[in-house]
């Protein structure tokens, strides 16, 4: 089955898409609180390194009613190595480049032909890996967003993406059971790994990148080494796993479950044992990451909240609330000063840590939200930035325009943005 990215197409709600009762005949649905809806994974675990708090000044304006940073459900988020800048997936097909801290729009990429289920970006910051149900993996350059290449294997969805410590190699999951494994850059096919009975929702690469792991809704979290691909082990057995994330010392693996699942589960690598199972959650668990300090999980859920636990004990810290629907994308800053997430809200969100509260950061973009909510832009070092209006302008910067094409209005021929020295109109030419 090949997901559908309008909702005419599914046949009513893009977000609640019910099917007959009953086990489901195809492992891209899964049941859920409503009942059976199609599923989606989230984001690797993979957080990238070298960025810094959030500083009040260079924060945006807050999200206005209609503000939305897609037109349909955020599946996948990723960090630059840093910290510098956000990508996003959705079943709008787009990509998105957002600038940080301030949650500026920086570029569209639109290239897929089908919901973008899956973001990876390679260690040195200069390449974007991104899967989708139209079946390929697709590598952009960073920052520019250009497209390199599109790599075609897979005859189903890909919903994982993984790219090794070493940036020489890209691993992807798919609804046609199989994982594989990609050289980079060139996206040359080094092999297919085969052991999966059914949907391979998640990969991951371990640190010291000789270990990949597989999260499968054929109930197994399977242990594959690199770069050969041969198989090892099933590390678990028994659930529908939906997500995967090492921790950041290799020593322990997290695992989020679906269906009634709805816990995480560490596992110890050098043991094989199950640790501890971490209960909250009312339903399915999507998405996991740890921080890079190896002190934080998150997880993220259909339960519409983010849960932040200690590691290694597994404490529950705290329940983050502020998605109005389920959280999908979870990925820390390098630093673990804050937490980013993705929901079928449409929204991107940012949290401070360890407190957990939500940060006044609006990821929006005008041709997503609605006409009342109106955004102002700028130029600064060559690049365009989109912002919600009201939003502060850093030194340097030209404001450009005060009512950006899409919100129903049009460049006026000034801007009334707050400047450099705290207010005023700028008047500059279309």
């Amino acid at each position: 089955m090949k997901g559908k990215g309008k909702s005419d197409e599914l046949g009513g709600d893009r977000k609640q898409q019910s099917v007959s009762e009953g086990a489901p005949e195809v492992y891209a649905v899964r049941k859920g609180r409503s009942g059976w809806t199609l599923s989606r994974r989230g984001l690797l675990g993979a957080a990238a390194a070298a960025a810094a708090a959030i500083p009040e000044e260079a924060r945006a304006a807050e999200c206005v009613s209609g503000a939305r940073a897609h037109s349909q459900l955020v599946t996948s988020v990723a960090l630059s190595p840093d910290g510098r800048m956000l990508a996003s997936g959705s079943w709008d097909w787009k990509i998105k480049l957002w600038s940080l801290p301030d949650g500026a729009l920086l570029k569209t990429l639109s290239s897929h032909s089908n919901w973008v289920t899956t973001l990876a970006v390679s260690p040195d910051g200069r390449l974007l890996a991104s899967g989708s149900t139209d079946d390929t993996v697709k590598l952009w350059s960073l920052p520019d967003g250009a497209l390199l290449r599109t790599l075609a294997g897979h005859t189903e969805n890909v919903y994982g993406v993984a790219i090794t410590p070493d940036g020489k190699m890209l691993a992807s999951s798919s609804l046609d059971t199989t994982i594989r494994l990609w050289s980079l850059p060139d996206g040359t096919l080094l092999r297919t790994l085969t052991g999966h009975s059914a949907l391979v929702y998640a990969v991951a690469v371990s640190p010291d990148g000789r270990l990949l792991a597989s999260a499968s809704s054929d109930k197994t979290i399977k242990l594959w080494s690199l770069p050969d691909g041969a198989f090892l082990k099933n590390l678990a057995t028994g659930s529908y796993f939906m997500t995967v994330a090492f921790s950041p010392d290799g020593r322990l693996l997290a695992t989020g479950l679906g269906g009634a699942g709805n816990t995480v589960q560490l596992w110890s690598l050098s043991e094989g044992t199950l640790l501890k199972t971490l209960s909250g959650h009312k339903y399915s668990v999507e998405t996991v990451a740890i921080s890079p300090d190896g002190r934080l999980l998150a997880s993220g859920s259909t339960d519409d909240t983010i849960k932040l636990w200690s590691l290694p004990d597994g404490a529950l810290l705290k329940t983050l609330t502020g998605h109005s629907e389920q959280v999908s994308a979870v990925a820390f800053s390098p630093d673990a000063e804050w937490l980013a997430s993705g929901g079928w809200d449409d929204m991107i969100r940012l949290w401070s840590l360890p407190d957990g509260k939500a940060l006044p950061v609006c990821f929006m973009d005008p041709a997503a939200s609605a006409p009342t909510a109106q955004s102002i832009q700028y130029t600064k070092d060559g690049m365009t930035y989109t912002l919600p209006c009201g939003s502060a302008l850093p030194p340097g910067a030209v404001c450009t325009c005060n009512c950006v094409t899409g919100t129903g209005c049009s460049c006026v021929g000034h801007c009334a943005c707050v400047g450099d020295s705290g207010g005023g109109h700028y008047w500059y030419p279309n």
